[in-house]
């Protein structure tokens, strides 16, 4: 899912590693759990040069803000999209109720998520999305490690930049201001006609967004 953000800063001289977290691409195998994301992300800031950012998508936003308040490799800035509202309460017991469902259907969610994406995004991004696998199965075990998560307290801890920044259409947005309130140094960006997934809704933007931050911080790597 992150192809089109790959080529888009590689080709303007960035080094980027697009990471997948347990349970999901090349570790769909693998189980979940906070430590062990925050272990991916330790190796994976590990393998690049110098300063760095890191952006996260939705789960990956808010894995990116737990890990980035705990982390003994601390990011030069932190761009997470699309996780704007405290993962707790009925919201999340609500999320964990359809995951629980999803997951007990004959294919594991596969035609729901195919059938999402084509109706959703563009070709390409719908493309994208599928081709690493949608990791339907590890929604229960993400969502129930959320529950451990508080992110506006992660928040107040975190020394580096933090951009948020939401599709216009993204139901995620809900406490958008109180996260940047929380946040030392936190700034906001809606991206207008996107939805929740919006570095594939509107790729481009997204990209300029993450090229701007990386820019402001002098920064190589992404």
């Amino acid at each position: 899912m992150w192809r089109r953000q790959v080529e888009i800063h590689e080709a303007a001289g960035r080094r980027v590693a697009a990471v997948d977290l347990p349970g999901h691409g090349s570790r769909m195998g693998e189980p979940f759990s906070l430590e062990a994301a925050r272990d991916v992300l330790d190796e994976a800031v590990a393998s690049l040069p110098g300063p760095h950012v890191v952006v996260g998508l939705s789960l990956g936003g808010y894995l990116a803000l737990h890990w980035a308040a705990r982390t003994d490799r601390p990011p030069a800035a932190v761009l997470a999209a699309s996780c704007c509202t405290q993962p707790r309460g009925a919201a999340l017991a609500g999320y964990r109720a359809v995951a629980g469902a999803i997951e007990r259907l004959p294919d594991r969610g596969r035609f729901l998520g195919n059938t999402m994406a084509r109706l959703t995004l563009t070709p390409e991004s719908a493309l994208d999305v599928n081709a690493g696998g949608v990791p339907w199965g590890v929604m229960g075990p993400a969502l129930a490690a959320m529950a451990e998560v508080d992110t506006l307290a992660d928040l107040e801890t975190i020394e580096a930049p933090i951009w948020f920044v939401n599709g216009a259409w993204d139901h995620f947005r809900t406490q958008e201001r109180r996260f940047v309130r929380a946040a030392q140094y936190g700034q906001l960006c809606v991206v207008p006609g996107a939805g929740h997934l919006v570095s594939l809704d509107q790729p481009e933007a997204f990209a300029r967004l993450t090229g701007l931050l990386a820019e402001r911080t002098r920064l190589v790597a992404v």
